[in-house]
């Protein structure tokens, strides 16, 4: 009687080591996954907002208003900031990007961007990344630049 007792025990004590086991494996599971898409998500986002500022750079060169003016949602706060190599740092007036001067909008040439940094939140976020504009002369100018986003509803 008391083998068969201890072996009751034993199987309780085994089924419960089990079943605690399976809890934690659950739970590393869930937050496992958790973390998966919320990195997804991320890179979502990252992706997009390089889509969106290669196609700003492009459309500035190419001269397109429409799309360029597309590429932006204008609010109070809105900044554009721009470091340049010899240690200049200017704002351009949010205003600009939807009603370009003529004399430097639309000159042709094209823009690589690199270096971006993101600091994304929910549908917020700011981005910065340096910027090698080849003029349609073939003479290439550098900067860094950050913007602060949201996104569009």
């Amino acid at each position: 009687m008391l083998r068969h007792l201890l072996i009751y025990f034993q199987t309780i004590i085994t089924f419960s080591a089990i079943i605690y086991i399976m809890k934690q494996l659950l739970f590393t599971c869930t937050a496992v996954l958790a973390a998966i898409a919320l990195n997804a998500q991320t890179n979502n986002d990252t992706t997009a907002i390089k889509q969106l500022l290669e196609k700003e750079s492009a459309t500035w060169r190419s001269g397109d208003i429409q799309a360029h003016a597309d590429c932006w949602h204008i609010q109070p706060y809105s900044k554009i900031l721009v470091s340049t190599p010899d240690g200049k740092s200017f704002v351009v007036p949010p205003d600009m990007m939807i009603h370009p001067p003529t004399d430097i909008f639309g000159k042709g040439g094209s823009a690589a961007n690199t270096n971006y940094t993101f600091s994304i939140h929910g549908d917020d976020a700011w981005v910065s990344h340096d910027e090698a504009s080849t003029a349609a002369n073939g003479s290439v100018s550098y900067s860094h630049e950050m913007k602060i986003l949201d996104r569009k509803s």
